[in-house]
């Protein structure tokens, strides 16, 4: 007998024959496409599918029996969730008690939250969370808020416990103080004069634990502390829900002689730790990966003697890791702050980068003998900000960031310790064209720390 999948939503007695001789793919193919359904008939049968050989199948069957939301179908429902094998049954399973809305199913919602399947308890949470304003319901929920899941206490914490006020400040508006600034001063000291979420992106490369002449720390935690530092004021002027973008790589230290190694830190992973601790929330890894004749040469002894255990291969990339400052609020919800004819501005041409491997070439600086390549910092300029942000560098180097903020109609503000590097930049921001310094930019000022504090006061 032949069958239109196509109209087997509306026909349950053709649905009934259909299923007891239709291969697994048509019948997930027909399963996938059901409309609403409201008839008994068709209900028997996905009820019969439930106890399919097959978990897709059985997935499949429970998400069509949830459209009926009738409460008649929650022991069969229940017993689903307690003797079903699959973890993705189970879940759907929990979502179709969830989608009855009924205040008779919060007793076996309840008991979910303790099931050892995390992507249950989410979706027993999901489904008690309507009836979070009943006091019972609400305490049971706060009882898991130390669940071992990262996730579950993240959305407890969100939903019941957080109790952040919305910031008073308009989210795309830049401090007129902070714009286009340059204070030639250790950051720390500049950023606890900055009043918190001012900043929408800050994209930065710290220096190097003891690689360069301008990065001396007694020890590799003195160096990860001093970091710790930073990127927690970095966080507090953070405007919510926006960016941090850091670029490193691990770094050799020269071993003390021959008869002894040397020692790799592995800065992007140790750094990753801290972040995360203090609400930076991971959000992608992107390798920047240089041409192998631009960097130090690593497998030399290994390309002479081939020894096995002596392996060493040249460092062609660094990390540039993005992170987000952890809030409840979806993207959406920053992109909702600007004007139409912002978004339209900003929008990231043809072009961009589709995967997270970049090859970019590096820069070279007669003066910072570690400056940012411009293709790299535009980039994260374009796709982490919008039109006439503020961004931010806390080791602003040979102002490259500020260089790549004029060119894309960005705001910027730099902080860099090193006189050098500062009159580098002066150097740098004065070869700009005129057509490019003029678009709706002011000049940058250079300021000292106590004319910045000034600047605060007044």
């Amino acid at each position: 007998m032949q069958f239109d999948i196509g109209t087997l939503g509306s026909n349950a007695a053709e649905f009934l024959q259909f299923q007891k001789s239709a291969s697994v793919s048509d019948l997930k193919k027909t399963l996938s496409n059901f409309g609403r359904l409201d008839d008994t008939d068709h209900r028997r049968a996905l009820t019969e599918l439930t106890l399919h050989d097959n978990s897709d199948i059985r997935m499949l069957a429970i998400k069509n029996l949830a459209k009926y939301a009738d409460e008649e179908l929650k022991e069969v429902i229940m017993n689903i969730v307690r003797t079903d094998s699959s973890s993705l049954v189970r879940r759907e399973a929990v979502s179709a008690i969830g989608r009855m809305r009924s205040e008779s199913c919060v007793e076996d919602l309840v008991t979910l939250l303790h099931d050892r399947d995390p992507s249950v308890v989410m979706q027993a949470i999901r489904g008690l969370l309507v009836f979070k304003k009943i006091d019972s319901v609400r305490e049971e929920l706060i009882q898991i808020q130390n669940h071992p899941n990262e996730i579950i206490k993240e959305v407890i914490e969100i939903e019941l416990l957080s109790g952040r006020k919305p910031s008073s400040k308009s989210h795309s508006a830049v401090d007129v103080r902070l714009k286009n600034i340059v204070v030639n001063t250790d950051v720390l000291q500049a950023l606890e004069v900055i009043d918190p979420e001012s900043i929408h992106l800050t994209f930065t490369s710290p220096p190097y634990y003891n690689a360069k002449d301008y990065s001396i720390y007694s020890s590799y935690q003195e160096y990860l502390d001093f970091l710790r530092s930073v990127f927690i004021e970095t966080h507090r002027v953070t405007k919510e829900g926006r960016f941090l973008v850091v670029n490193t790589s691990p770094v050799i230290a020269s071993r003390f002689s021959r008869s002894h190694a040397s020692k790799r830190y592995p800065i992007p992973f140790d750094l990753h730790t801290i972040l995360v601790s203090m609400g930076w929330e991971f959000i992608d890894d992107i390798v920047w990966q240089k041409p192998e004749y631009s960097v130090k040469a690593r497998n030399n002894g290994f390309l002479r003697h081939r020894k096995p255990l002596a392996y060493k291969p040249n460092q062609v990339t660094e990390m540039v890791i993005v992170y987000r400052k952890k809030t409840s609020k979806l993207i959406d919800w920053n992109l909702k702050q600007y004007s139409k004819e912002i978004l339209e501005e900003s929008r990231v041409l043809d072009g961009y980068e589709t995967s997270n491997l970049w090859k970019i070439n590096p820069s070279n600086d007669s003066v910072h003998t570690a400056v940012f390549p411009n293709e790299l910092s535009d980039k994260i300029i374009q796709y982490y900000s919008l039109v006439g942000d503020l961004v931010f560098d806390p080791f602003g180097g040979a102002g490259t960031l500020g260089l790549s903020a004029v060119r894309n109609k960005r705001n910027f503000f730099l902080t860099e310790i090193d006189e050098d590097y500062v009159n580098r930049m002066r150097v740098r921001f004065s070869k700009l064209e005129p057509p490019i310094s003029s678009a709706q930019i002011i000049e940058p000022v250079f300021l000292s720390l106590d004319e910045f504090k000034e600047s605060f006061e007044n």
